[in-house]
């Protein structure tokens, strides 16, 4: 079960929303085309999304015309979120954790989690994805699995004794895998608990993304993140200026931020 601790720092970036749409990736239009095709969804869809943050993934779920009711727990980001979906007459943004939401009896063709799964409770929160799903409804978990490239100027691996003399013997501290590594979880739901019987075997696609920063724009991505975040203050700031400091003079301030964007998907058990 996530622990009460977990689903708090999910929290985390209700504290900079801006910052957090500024500099979080979207998703690959080939991964929601592929998203669309496995689901059949359409302009007569019906769309559930939990933990929309501030619209990343629900932008491109609008698109294609479908009806999109989205969750997301801070309300800054909710709000900012309303701003940016504005121009989308499909799509509603409530203000609630997808554990206390009030789903008056509606039922979906497709639930969406984008980056978000792992902050809800999965006692509560794989039966509830059951029983607001249509029979014969899909269930979708997108994310990013940040990787490395043999051979290629990594930031972690520049930096480790930035962070080491800032955070010391933090267990969180490490360098990402290595792409091809990644590629071989191509089976279930990823990290996040098995939904035992709830859903059918799952379909898992990879997709290369990659953004490059200059050393003030990822110092600003790694302040957007849960592991720094849940930093003291303190501790975070001069840590993320000492990397931004690094990659200028270090990398020729230009640095990847590699990932896999991943789709899994399975469909609802039970009629």
């Amino acid at each position: 079960m996530t622990d009460p601790h977990t689903r708090a720092l999910g929290r985390v970036f209700n504290e900079v929303p801006e910052l957090y749409d500024r500099v979080r990736p979207g998703y690959p239009d080939e991964l929601m085309a592929d998203l669309s095709a496995i689901t059949h969804l359409d302009e007569r869809s019906s769309v559930l999304e939990v933990g929309c943050g501030t619209g990343q993934a629900t932008r491109s779920l609008a698109a294609f015309g479908c009806s999109v009711t989205a969750i997301e727990p801070g309300p800054d980001t909710a709000a900012l979120a309303r701003q940016r979906l504005a121009g989308f007459a499909n799509v509603t943004v409530e203000t609630s954790t997808f554990e206390e939401w009030d789903d008056h009896g509606g039922r979906f063709d497709l639930l969406v989690a984008a980056a978000a799964w792992h902050w809800v409770d999965p006692s509560i929160g794989w039966p509830r994805a059951h029983d607001v799903l249509r029979p014969g409804g899909w269930m979708a978990l997108l994310g990013h699995v940040v990787v490395r490239r043999p051979g290629e100027p990594e930031v972690y691996a520049e930096t480790a004794d930035l962070h080491e003399r800032f955070s010391p013997g933090n267990p969180e501290w490490g360098h990402p895998p290595l792409e091809d590594e990644v590629r071989g979880t191509d089976e279930g739901w990823g990290l996040v608990e098995d939904p035992g019987g709830l859903f059918g075997p799952t379909i898992v696609r990879w997709y290369p993304v990659v953004q490059w920063f200059d050393g003030a724009g990822f110092a600003d991505h790694l302040r957007s993140t849960s592991l720094y975040r849940k930093l003291d203050p303190d501790v975070r700031e001069p840590l993320a200026d000492a990397v931004a400091e690094r990659i200028r003079t270090r990398m020729g301030d230009r640095a990847a931020r590699r990932y896999l964007s991943v789709i899994r998907v399975g469909q609802r058990a039970g009629s």
